[in-house]
Formats: structure tokens, C-alpha cells, sequence
């Protein structure tokens, strides 16, 4: 019996257009230059004879690996993408791309904005749409109460403002 690779959902479809650049330079960047480069290196050291003991040389092969990897991803997430690039049609609710600001029971303001799985190291107060709480502020509306179930127990916020970048 085969092994078979179960297919696994990478999360939403949805990035910003800002998200999109950041993907697509990430892929230049590593095909265009960083890949040629660790394959020249690569060739140098296999050029120094022995290759079991040659660290540049299983350290180039193991970069390439990763490199490939990291391509072959990029390649797969940017070809499903939908890129929002415009304001929803009700910019009182809760869509992709909103920064909402919550404020909890007692007092303290959060403000975060909803991204796609693939931006969340794009900046501070980035969160996923597919996570509990971004999965329950979608289609909000404002001063709606949210409750977000925690490992610690249920939370509880207030929605103060929803906006959507210029």
C-alpha cells in the first residue's frame, strides 16, 4: 500500500494587496537571487573533491532544499489568491481588511486588523480571519458584543470602530 498525502486546507484565500507585494517579492527575491547564488556555491564546493565531508556543500544542498520548498509554497498560495482591494459595500460590519477596535470589560482598547493566514508577520495587531476571534468579529457590527471562548475561558468585547485603509 501507497502512502498518500492527505490534502490540507492552508487556511483562507483572501490577502490585502499589500500581502500580495510582500509574497510576490519574497518569491523574486528567493528564485531570482538567492537561489542562483546558493547554487553557485553549492557547485564551488562539490568542485573541492570529497562531498561526504564538505559542509558547505551539505549546508548548500540543505538551503536549496528549503529554498525550493519555500518557492514551490509561494507558488501554490499566490495562484488561489483573491486580493481585496477594495472597501465592502457595508463598512458598518466586519470584513477583510477592517482594523477594528474592541475594548474589553474593563476599559482596555485592542485594535487589530483582519488579514489573511499569509500576512500575519506584516505587523503588529495583524490577525488571521480564520482565528476564534477574527472568525467572530467577521460580519460584526459596531457596538455588537463579541465573546470568544479562550484556553483561560470566555472573553468578551465591545466593538468601538471599524475602519478600512484608504
Amino acid at each position: 500500500m501507497g502512502r498518500s498525502r492527505r490534502h490540507l486546507t492552508p487556511g483562507s484565500q483572501y490577502i490585502t494587496p499589500d500581502g500580495e507585494r510582500r509574497l510576490r517579492a519574497e518569491l523574486e527575491q528567493l528564485w531570482r537571487i538567492e537561489r542562483p547564488q546558493v547554487t553557485r556555491a553549492v557547485a564551488e564546493a562539490a568542485a573541492q573533491g570529497d562531498r561526504s565531508e564538505n559542509a558547505e556543500y551539505t549546508y548548500g544542498k540543505r538551503r536549496l532544499r528549503e529554498i525550493d520548498r519555500r518557492v514551490r509554497h509561494l507558488r501554490r498560495r499566490l495562484e488561489g489568491m483573491v486580493v481585496v482591494d477594495r472597501p465592502p459595500d457595508d463598512p458598518r460590519r466586519v470584513f477583510f481588511g477592517a482594523w477594528v477596535t474592541l475594548e474589553r470589560e474593563d476599559g482596555t482598547r485592542l485594535r487589530y486588523r483582519i488579514v489573511g493566514p499569509d500576512e500575519l508577520d506584516a505587523g503588529p495587531g495583524y490577525i488571521s480571519m480564520d482565528a476564534p476571534l477574527g472568525r467572530a468579529l467577521l460580519r460584526r457590527a459596531l457596538d455588537e458584543e463579541v465573546t470568544v471562548e479562550l484556553p483561560n475561558g470566555p472573553v468578551s468585547y465591545v466593538i468601538v470602530a471599524i475602519e478600512y485603509p484608504g
